[in-house]
């Protein structure tokens, strides 16, 4: 068996995790930790963020500030802006990274794969021909080769351009 390094993940492993909803603790932090906590963008409603622990690189989350589990608990409002930025979402991924495709989807319920069940939430998963290789068929591992915080720099004025048409 062969050993894969991931050091970055330690921070996560021994450090102090959030009480309450992961998704929530992220919004509710000051406006300037954005870049801290990878929130790419506010807007009423809904927020942009990076995936702490992505699939691939650009793999974006977008939440609403609401706390629900379920996606009809959502009002109109809500629901349009979480599918505007979706849409927004994908503009940037396509001008900063160039993906030949995506994978986008809500996991309902912890059965449906939700890592976070009680808070809904988009996964826009950018993808590349050929981006799935042995280490995903064999070892069911992925390798990211961007930090988040390049990601961020290179998503953040591409997603501000999606935004402002």
């Amino acid at each position: 068996m062969r050993t894969m390094w991931t050091p970055w993940r330690m921070a996560y492993i021994m450090g102090k995790k959030p009480a309450g909803c992961l998704l929530c603790s992220k919004w509710q932090r000051p406006a300037q930790d954005d870049r801290e906590n990878y929130i790419l963008y506010r807007g009423e409603h809904c927020y942009i963020m990076l995936n702490l622990y992505p699939y691939t690189n650009g793999h974006l989350m977008v939440a609403p500030y609401v706390h629900e589990a379920c996606i009809e608990r959502l009002d109109d409002e809500t629901l349009h802006q979480l599918m505007a930025f979706t849409r927004a979402g994908t503009a940037a991924l396509r001008k900063a990274m160039s993906p030949d495709g995506f994978n986008m989807g809500i996991n309902e319920g912890k059965v449906a794969g939700a890592g976070v069940a009680d808070h809904i939430h988009m996964h826009v998963v950018p993808r590349w021909e050929g981006d799935t290789n042995f280490l995903s068929v064999l070892a069911e591992v992925r390798l990211v080769p961007e930090t988040l915080d390049a990601t961020y720099e290179r998503l953040l004025p591409a997603l501000e351009e999606a935004l402002s048409r």
